[in-house]
């Protein structure tokens, strides 16, 4: 295995920072491993390749194509059925601009953490971005200071930094949180980078889910080795407290059948 490539040496718990962990070989595959903390119960990979893998070898352009062959051909029937409800969901989902109305006023400083090639934020907003892949961050930078923003090359830990105190109307992490292995890191910066009445959007694969139980290592949650934070909504809300946010549920009808937990989170 090339150097770049390898993983990491382990790491504690994204959550609660202590070193108990409980091995989970049956959501593993080699060299990653997936593990439970013993203390709080959170599901995370034990030994993530770490930024600089992220950034290029493993960045998500190039990954999310070969995760769809694997799943494809390791359960086709249930890969299928998977693609097809979410198609269907999709069809039916209220405007993206409507709800970021809703959630975060009409109009302002909107920030897009793992905004990938910087699309999903339109007017009335002003959009900014973080984006680990070097080749997407070069493309959001180019599509938000086309409209009064610009975008950061940096993991969101590092990016949210360099942002002014209050100076955010509302935040995406939307299918972000899962990749960022200092996740309690930046809910803190967000809180510090929103304003008073500031909203952030959280959207992580949801591990409590029927699906996940039902159809085990090839749940469409698990990839390796770029998600490395497998949430529930107990530890999402929990780790969501100690950076000092309220958390909402946004999907509480259909949770239990959703591969997804959708959130809002105001300053507690």
């Amino acid at each position: 295995m090339d150097q770049a490539l390898r993983p990491l040496k382990t790491r504690a718990c994204p959550l609660c920072a202590r070193d108990e962990r409980a091995p989970l070989p049956a959501y593993s595959r080699e060299p990653w491993r997936v593990v439970e903390c013993r203390s709080c119960r959170f599901v995370y990979l034990a030994n993530p390749p770490g930024h600089a893998a992220l950034e290029e070898d493993f960045a998500w352009e190039e990954t999310s194509v070969s995760e769809k062959q694997r799943r494809l051909k390791a359960a086709p029937v249930m890969y299928g059925l998977d693609y097809a409800t979410r198609r269907l969901r999709t069809a039916f989902r209220p405007d993206e601009a409507k709800k970021y109305i809703r959630w975060f006023g009409n109009g302002g400083n909107l920030l897009d953490i793992g905004c990938a090639e910087g699309a999903r934020i339109g007017p009335p907003f002003t959009p900014y971005g973080i984006e680990l892949s070097t080749a997407l961050a070069r493309e959001a930078d180019k599509r938000m200071r086309a409209q009064g923003g610009y975008c950061i090359h940096a993991s969101g830990a590092d990016g949210i930094s360099q942002f002014p105190a209050t100076h955010f109307d509302g935040i995406l992490m939307r299918s972000y949180l899962e990749h960022e292995e200092e996740p309690l890191k930046v809910l803190r910066g967000a809180l510090r980078v929103i304003k008073s009445t500031g909203k952030v959007y959280v959207k992580v694969p949801n591990y409590g889910s029927v699906n996940r139980r039902v159809v085990g290592r090839n749940w469409c949650g698990f990839r390796h080795p770029d998600h490395v934070n497998y949430f529930t909504l107990s530890t999402l809300r929990r780790m969501a407290a100690r950076a000092g946010f309220n958390t909402r549920l946004l999907n509480g009808l259909n949770l239990a059948v959703d591969d997804n937990i959708h959130v809002l989170l105001s300053r507690a």
